[in-house]
């Protein structure tokens, strides 16, 4: 991809995100066409990264078979690691959101669970760490 094709898709991205909500600003401001300017923000959003993958996926590539396929291996152990770590931590979120509100409710009835509520508001934690590890274990076998 040429560096005029990488400062056009950087300008589309960023307009595209910055015209649908400046015509929502510049206007009243009502629920309809708050609706509105992120469904064009979405749409152009979207078409610009279909647009920029179809730009950056049409080159050739000459390289042996045997380094495409470990490049793809590593590829895929790369996007495997982040979905590990960063679903582990989106669950542990969720987790800890839910328990930490709970137990803050059930402290202020009565202040001496406070150490029975810590200990499942650590065990929702636990869950983004053992993301994270299994992240380091993917990363060491690449």
């Amino acid at each position: 991809m040429t560096v005029l094709a990488k400062i056009t898709l950087a300008a589309a991205l960023i307009l595209s995100i910055a015209v649908p909500f400046g015509a929502f600003a510049a206007g009243e401001k009502t629920k309809g066409r708050y609706k509105t300017a992120l469904a064009v923000n979405v749409f152009l959003f979207m078409g610009t990264l279909v647009a920029a993958g179809a730009m950056m996926f049409s080159g050739h590539a000459f390289a042996a078979e045997t380094e495409a396929a470990v490049s793809s291996v590593a590829g895929f152990g790369y996007i495997a690691a982040a979905l590990s770590t960063g679903l582990a931590c989106i669950g542990g979120g969720i987790a800890v959101s839910a328990a930490a509100s709970a137990a803050l409710g059930a402290i202020s009835e009565d202040s001496s669970i406070l150490g029975k509520s810590l200990i499942f508001v650590g065990l929702a934690e636990g869950v983004c760490l053992y993301g994270l590890i299994i992240s380091f274990m993917i990363l060491g076998k690449l």
